[in-house]
This record gives structure tokens, sequence and C-alpha cells, in this order.
């Protein structure tokens, strides 16, 4: 496995990468050592410097996709959302073929994944389109979505 650390307007983030892939992208991380050179995680380092300074709205990285099936089907849909846009938890059960009571469920999902940013769980909302849950915190999930949207919130 390897690790490198990011400095970012969201605070410092530690990208995971084993077996080719990413694996994780963690909050609150400290700088640790000297970043080794490692191909995946330069290439993940720059696409993530060109997300946050706006020259990139979509992401071109290999993902683990370690979870289940039903994570993994969420996930999918949560990379479907436009950069800059929002959708709830009950748009994604209904998109996924589900009946808008799974958007608990959903949400649970959403709360799971491990590829934050790079799989933009902060672009769901609550149904009334006012900002819930967010692993990274809710001042994160507001600084993202004013990144992608100044308008927006």
């Amino acid at each position: 496995m390897s690790t490198r650390w990011l400095n970012s307007p969201v605070g410092g983030l530690r990208i995971h990468a084993s077996a080719g892939l990413i694996t994780a992208i963690e909050f609150d991380a400290e700088p640790v050592g000297c970043p080794r050179r490692d191909p995946l995680l330069d290439q993940a380092e720059r696409q993530l410097t060109e997300y946050f300074a706006s020259e990139r709205t979509e992401f071109d990285l290999p993902l683990a996709k370690d979870g289940t099936e039903f994570q993994v089907k969420v996930w999918n849909e949560l990379r479907k959302i436009p950069y800059g846009e929002t959708v709830s938890y009950a748009d994604i059960a209904k998109r996924l073929g589900y009946d808008p009571s799974v958007s608990r469920a959903v949400g649970v999902a959403n709360g799971a994944n491990r590829l934050s940013i790079v799989v933009p769980c902060h672009r769901v909302v609550g149904a009334d389109g006012t900002l819930t849950g967010y692993s990274g915190g809710i001042e994160r999930k507001q600084v993202l979505l004013s990144l992608e949207n100044p308008g927006l919130f």
C-alpha cells in the first residue's frame, strides 16, 4: 500500500493506493514522511489539485470498489451526478429502481464511501435541498459544493 498527503481547501487529505487502485481518500490527515514516487498517486494528486483549482470537473482514476453490491451501485450512481449539481438520497434510490423509502439505505451507503471527492457523495443533499450528513463534516461539504457552484450554498 502507498499513501500520499495533499494539502487542500478542505484540509489535509491522505490518498491511499494498492494494487493499481485508489483505495481511500481520508480527511484530517497530517503529513507523514517523504512522498515516494508513485505514478498512480502522482495522477491522483494532480487530478485533485486540478479539481480544487476549478480546472477539473470529472476524475479519471482507477478506483477500488470494496463494498456490498448495493453500496457499489450507489457509488456508481454518485459518479453520474454532474459537477456543480446536487440530488437527494431519494433521487438516488429512484435512479437505481428502488422506492424512495430506500433513501436511508442510500445514505448509509453514501457514508461508507471511502473515496470522498472523487466519488462525489458531497453532491447528495436532503429531500428539501438542505445539507445533511457528510463523513467529512457539513462544513467540508459546503466548501466542496461552493467550489463547484459558487451560488449554490
